[in-house]
């Protein structure tokens, strides 16, 4: 069986692409079944009705506490008696993942797949997929990749999916900040919103979240704890945790700062 753990922003498109593309796959989270609309027949919240028939684990999860949970606690599928083939999807700093290897059973083959792309490119099934592995296991698992993304980028050995991935988040992070900056100053003047996105578009300032800012489902929120403006702190965390040996980590610290710091931004009425 395949099984996808974390059926949330991500997880729950990317579930429904696998099995659009004919995958018989099947979802776990901690939330009831009932809660998943049209994929509530193949969810369930039992780790004992999950585990028995697991083949390969996809995990999209929201960091390390929950990764945990899902391979050696809470849930523990990393003892599912089937178990062959592992896939970490979630946004992980590199050093933890590089770590998982001396965890988990050389009979089971792990996969790094990190993936971008929002909300958006998961539920149109268009995700750019970071990956890290062995060659034969990432040909093996690539059909999976096929269902859910249309970008693939083969980093190296396994591990270094997740490096590929929280460096480009760190660009990710300092163009989210500064967009946000520049919208909220376009505010204040006379500036069309839609106009200087357009303009952005074509031109030198151009970045995948002020292209993407009308369909990125994050793109006006603030930071809180619990929505996708603090995986982004997360997501630099992450990388700062495995930054090289003496190098500099003041611009990623300020960026992490100017993230936290965004309030909700809100377009003026036209008068």
């Amino acid at each position: 069986m395949i099984g996808l753990a974390g059926c949330g922003r991500m997880g729950a498109p990317m579930l429904a692409a696998l099995r659009a593309s004919g995958i018989d796959a099947h979802g776990f989270d901690v939330r009831p079944p009932a809660e998943f609309g049209d994929l509530s027949p193949v969810m369930t919240d039992r780790p004992e009705d999950f585990a028995p028939e697991l083949d390969t684990l996809i995990t999209v999860v929201r960091d390390i506490a929950q990764t945990n949970d899902v391979l050696f606690d809470a849930q523990g599928f990393v003892t599912a008696p089937n178990l062959r083939r592992i896939i970490i999807c979630s946004t992980l700093s590199p050093r933890y993942v590089h770590e998982l290897r001396n965890r988990i059973p050389e009979t089971i083959s792990l996969i790094d797949a990190p993936m971008s792309g929002a909300q958006v490119a998961a539920t149109k099934a268009r995700l750019s997929f970071m990956l890290g592995g062995q060659a034969g296991d990432l040909d093996a698992a690539q059909p999976l990749f096929d269902a859910m993304g249309a970008h693939f980028h083969r980093m190296g050995s396994f591990g270094m999916g997740m490096q590929a991935k929280v460096l480009n988040n760190l660009l990710a992070a300092s163009s989210t900040a500064m967009t946000r900056l520049v919208l909220d100053w376009a505010s204040q003047t006379e500036l069309d919103e839609q106009a200087l996105l357009a303009l952005i578009h074509t031109s030198s300032g151009q970045n995948w979240f002020a292209s993407e800012f009308s369909e990125i489902e994050f793109a006006r929120d603030g930071w809180r704890d619990d929505n996708t403006i603090a995986i982004i702190v997360k997501d630099i965390a992450s990388a700062l945790d495995a930054a090289p040996k003496g190098a500099d980590t003041a611009l990623p610290r300020q960026v992490q700062t100017a993230i936290r710091a965004l309030r909700a931004h809100t377009t003026p009425e036209k008068p």
